[in-house]
């Protein structure tokens, strides 16, 4: 199975995930900019497949991060994935894209029985979810996607970006302070879930928050 994996709910990135290949990611891009998602990510996409040598009909199916995560930039992200979904007729899946970075932290020697992930949400919040270890040491999501400030967390050691900004209140791991949700871990996840026979959310977005911007209400009259 051939899978293409998207995330924008930080950064934008990409990646090819196979179960044919040793290590299952295939190639993969991330940007470090969290504001140029929608310039950025169709190149991306367009470079990593030609880089791959495969074409939209290689692909078995796509999976794409569905957050949380700010509105302009998951939008972004969904979009691009149902597009091309639409297009090269393929099966779109959605995963919350809190779950690349559990599946770091299972796979790392610095995993807890139980723990958290969260990352900015901006306002001085954090989006966070809190995980514990199953068997197969694959990550289980056991509360969340919640957002909220970061004084309000259980108290549970912290991974990702959130924990990063607000260490002086989280157990903050130091060697995931600075990691954001990106598709090749998002697509090992789907790959892995696939593969066991477990169901994957669909494609609409878990933005936690109303949208900034409210549709105009009609004109006061004027005196």
């Amino acid at each position: 199975m051939l899978l293409l994996a998207i995330d924008t709910s930080a950064v934008a990135s990409a990646a090819l995930i196979s179960d044919d290949a040793m290590e299952s990611v295939v190639d993969s891009f991330a940007t470090e900019d969290t504001r140029s998602h929608a310039e950025v990510l169709a190149p991306g996409i367009e470079k990593l497949l030609a880089g791959a040598g495969v074409t939209g009909a290689d692909i078995d199916a796509i999976v794409t991060g569905v957050g949380p995560g700010p509105f302009t930039g998951l939008r972004s992200g969904i979009a691009t994935a149902r597009t091309l979904a639409f297009v090269w007729n393929k099966p779109l899946y959605g995963l919350m894209s809190l779950d690349a970075i559990a599946l770091e932290v299972a796979e790392s020697t610095a995993a807890a029985p139980d723990f958290l992930v969260a990352t900015d949400a901006r306002r001085k919040e954090v989006y966070w979810a809190r995980y514990t270890l199953a068997d197969g040491r694959l990550p289980e999501l056991v509360e969340g996607p919640h957002v909220g400030f970061a004084s309000e967390l259980p108290d549970l050691p912290v991974f990702g970006a959130g924990a990063g900004l607000y260490s002086e209140v989280l157990t903050a791991n130091e060697d995931f302070a600075q990691t954001q949700p990106d598709a090749a871990s998002l697509g090992q996840f789907a790959l892995a879930k696939l593969t066991a026979g477990q169901a994957l959310l669909d494609s609409t977005p878990l933005y936690l928050r109303e949208s900034d911007a409210q549709v105009p209400g009609p004109r006061k009259r004027a005196l």
